[in-house]
């Protein structure tokens, strides 16, 4: 059970807050000693929105958590308005400086990448299946895995987890939670699917989609435009049966990378239900790359398959203008600007199928997409009008509104005046 602390005693170890490791939406981190000399991470929350007694139920439920791959929870603070969450300290930080490319940062070998992947699938599994409540975590990301002196992954920050029955139902949220990237769809379009633990399965296949292509999964500046969402051109170049170029790795270590590939494609599905539950994700990664089927293609579209390079649709009259070369393969030029690299990366993001999550996350206002004014979001193969302007048509329906607007201001200013001098006596 974790120990109790008032909040003088959270001061005294962290040294008046000297030491800030870190801050997020939730509160910030702080490094602290414990009276035992153990080195501890403080977690001091702003804004709780939980009474103390709600808190220190939930304190209580985690605090039950053993296991490697999850953080352990040492005490919390329950003083006034005053939250705190007392952690062990990753001296390594988190996994979001390793597998993204960083000047001075020494990269993880493939090996014990996988390594990693495998210890927070477990981690994870372990949550929603070897506790006595389900714990849904909601925002599996590599800033949340932390690493220890052996680099040994923990599973963090358990800001935004919500404690459910241990029987796998469809649970109830009230608006989406997470980080964009990594936030299954389902927690913005209902119509997919219910919300589960399949929504941590999705967060987990977008974290190892990155990990196994140590880049971002949506990277504006790629070598070529096809490359900008890079789930949809692994899968593609999957499909097609061509390799992964990879310098300087053994065959093994291919294998590794394809198979990481392969459990995050079928990670991501689309539809909760096509998605493999955590238990299965490390049977998986566990197994022979061999073994592994291709999974369908994990985004909106069912179309026949595209060629290599294609981002957007080019039946579509408002698809994004971006430049081919004569090999097929789409490219920004080189002398673009980066105000219209972003756009470019903007539009083709936009209209590549799954991306409409990971960029345009919000729901239309209306009941119906169709009745929402501009321009076209996809949705399977149809394209229906919601509020994001296409940069073709912006400008010139911005212009159009503007003038039916003053236009019908004007006719309701003289249609006042011409009632008022109606109903002025004489």
């Amino acid at each position: 059970m974790p120990i109790r602390y008032s909040y003088s005693e959270i001061r005294k170890i962290t040294k008046g807050f000297k030491d800030k490791l870190g801050e997020g939406g939730y509160g910030s981190v702080y490094k602290g000693k414990a009276k035992s000399g153990r080195l501890v991470a403080i977690k001091m929350l702003c804004n709780p929105k939980a009474n103390g007694q709600e808190f220190i139920s939930e304190v209580a439920t985690i605090g039950r958590i053993h296991h490697t791959n999850v953080v352990q929870l040492i005490g919390f603070c329950a003083e006034g308005p005053k939250r705190a969450l007392i952690y062990e300290f990753m001296p390594n930080g988190s996994l979001e400086k390793y597998i993204f490319s960083r000047e001075g940062n020494i990269p993880l070998s493939i090996e014990k990448t996988y390594e990693i992947s495998l210890g927070v699938a477990r981690g994870i599994e372990y949550l929603h299946q070897g506790c006595d409540m389900q714990i849904l975590h909601f925002d599996i990301k590599p800033h949340n895995i932390l690493l220890d002196e052996n680099f040994t992954p923990k599973v963090s920050d358990f800001g935004l987890a919500k404690l459910y029955p241990a029987d796998g139902s469809i649970v109830s949220l009230t608006a989406a939670r997470g980080t964009l990237g990594y936030i299954a769809p389902e927690l913005f379009y209902k119509n997919i699917g219910g919300v589960s633990y399949k929504a941590d399965v999705y967060s987990f296949g977008m974290l190892l989609m990155e990990m196994a292509g140590r880049r971002k999964n949506l990277n504006a500046f790629a070598d070529h435009s096809s490359q900008i969402y890079f789930p949809t051109w692994v899968f593609d170049q999957f499909s097609q049966g061509n390799d992964i170029e990879m310098e300087d790795a053994s065959e093994e270590e291919k294998k590794i990378v394809q198979k990481m590939i392969l459990v995050a494609l079928w990670c991501i599905q689309m539809k909760p239900s096509d998605r493999p539950s955590m238990n299965r994700v490390v049977e998986m990664l566990e197994g022979e790359v061999e073994c592994l089927q291709m999974p369908s293609k994990p985004f909106l579209s069912s179309s026949p398959k595209r060629p290599v390079g294609d981002v957007g649709d080019n039946s579509n009259p408002t698809s994004s203008s971006i430049q081919s070369d004569t090999s097929g393969k789409t490219s920004v030029a080189a002398s673009a600007g980066k105000s219209e690299v972003m756009e470019k990366t903007r539009q083709a993001t936009y209209q590549s199928d799954a991306a409409l999550f990971i960029v345009f996350p919000k729901r239309p206002a209306q009941s119906s997409m169709a009745e929402t004014p501009h321009c076209p979001v996809v949705t399977g193969r149809h394209y229906h009008k919601t509020v994001h302007r296409n940069s073709r048509c912006d400008k010139k329906n911005h212009e159009e509104d503007k003038a039916r607007a003053n236009e019908a201001k004007g006719a309701a200013m003289d249609t006042k005046a011409a009632t008022t001098q109606e109903q002025r006596p004489p």
